[in-house]
């Protein structure tokens, strides 16, 4: 610029003096400075600085509406803040409250929880002790009747009603015991054993009938021979035909005093050679006996003494040969019933059921030993619920 000013006045002034005058010159000179680029780029600068100050100044009155629009914004929205703040802060309180409620209800509830556990516990094992108590006791009746009496039947039921009581418990833990059980019933059905029940009441209605038997001493004619007999003996008696047909009444008068003549003799044949002659007074004694001939058969038969029962059968059908009526029917019943019940075999080893008994008592066992620290245990939890609450 320097170099642009020093060229472009060297040429001008002179000219402009001397063509214009004094007031030219003055105009000129005062015109001069606006001439100078210099001026001009200075008053543009300073135009240019004044709109961008007034621009600013306007961005300025905009940013600070904008600012203030802003903050009035912002306040509201922090009242609103503060607001929600306080709602929130309000709600987590309730929250806490209800989740305190909620704690001490859950509290409760697990105190309930265990005191039910604990009772179930205690009833589910009443229960499964009383079941192994009447399955022990239902056993012990099977093995009685198997040893003493050698009642298989009885034995039979006992044990099928044990294993239906296992059935509807319907729990897996006594399927071993059910296996026990079944295997036993299985040998015992498979036993060709003498029905000892039933053979001592044949014996028990034998010596009932005891009292009824006739003796042999005391028989008698039977009425068809007797009639036959007396048929012959009129015949016998020389009277014709036609008398006999239509007998007069001293006919008939000397024939009953014969009939009864004929009763004071009386010949008559007996099939034993030697039959018992017992004195009235002694019948009763010989009944007593036999019977209790029988009663210690009976005994016998429920020991299973095979030797006694024998002989006492066998010595019971001596006398029911020797002394009583062999004609008569009852006495004919009682020696079959004596002789069959004689030839029996009553003493074959039945199984034993102490496997079986002595697993339910491990049962038993086993179970009062996983009792023991159920107490504990429920005590603790009790305490644990207390420490809570207190909480």
């Amino acid at each position: 610029m320097n170099n642009t000013n020093n060229s472009v006045p060297s040429a001008d002034p002179a000219p402009a003096l001397t063509s214009r005058g004094p007031e030219g010159g003055a105009a000129s000179r005062a015109r001069a400075p606006l001439r100078r680029p210099a001026v001009l780029i200075a008053f543009a600068a300073l135009g240019l600085l004044g709109w961008q100050w007034l621009e600013t100044r306007v961005r300025l009155s905009d940013l600070q509406t904008e600012v203030a629009r802003r903050l009035a914004e912002g306040d509201s929205v922090a009242r609103e803040s503060r607001v929600l703040s306080r709602q929130n802060q309000e709600a987590v309180a309730a929250l806490q409250a209800k989740l305190g409620v909620l704690e001490a209800q859950l509290v409760e509830s697990q105190s309930q929880q265990l005191a039910l556990d604990a009772m179930y516990q205690e009833l589910s094992r009443g229960r499964d002790e009383r079941l192994l108590a009447e399955i022990e006791q239902t056993l012990t009746i099977a093995a009685q009747q198997l040893q003493l009496a050698g009642n298989v039947e009885a034995a039979l039921i006992a044990l099928e009603g044990a294993d239906a009581r296992l059935a509807r418990a319907n729990q897996p833990q006594w399927l071993a015991l059910r296996k026990l059980i079944s295997r036993d019933i299985e040998r015992l059905k498979a036993q060709p054993g003498a029905d000892i029940s039933g053979m001592a009441m044949k014996l028990e209605s034998l010596i009932a009938a005891v009292d009824g038997l006739p003796f042999a001493f005391e028989q008698r004619p039977q009425p068809a021979a007797r009639a036959a007999k007396g048929s012959k003996d009129k015949g016998g008696g020389g009277l014709p035909a036609t008398e006999a047909a239509a007998p007069a009444w001293w006919r008939t008068l000397f024939g009953d005093l014969w009939a009864e003549a004929r009763q004071l003799v009386r010949i008559e044949r007996v099939d034993q050679v030697d039959p018992g002659l017992l004195a009235p007074s002694q019948t009763f004694f010989l009944r007593e006996n036999l019977k209790l001939r029988l009663v210690n058969a009976r005994l016998s038969l429920l020991s299973r003494d095979a030797r006694s029962f024998r002989e006492d059968m066998r010595q019971s059908g001596i006398w029911l040969n020797h002394y009583f009526d062999g004609r008569a029917r009852p006495v004919q019943h009682a020696l079959d019933t004596v002789r069959s019940l004689g030839e029996m075999d009553i003493a074959k080893d039945l199984p034993s059921l102490n496997e079986t008994l002595d697993a339910v008592r491990n049962f038993k066992l086993s179970r009062s030993r996983e009792a023991l620290p159920s107490a504990p245990r429920a005590t603790a939890a009790k305490g644990a619920a207390a420490t809570q609450e207190s909480r």
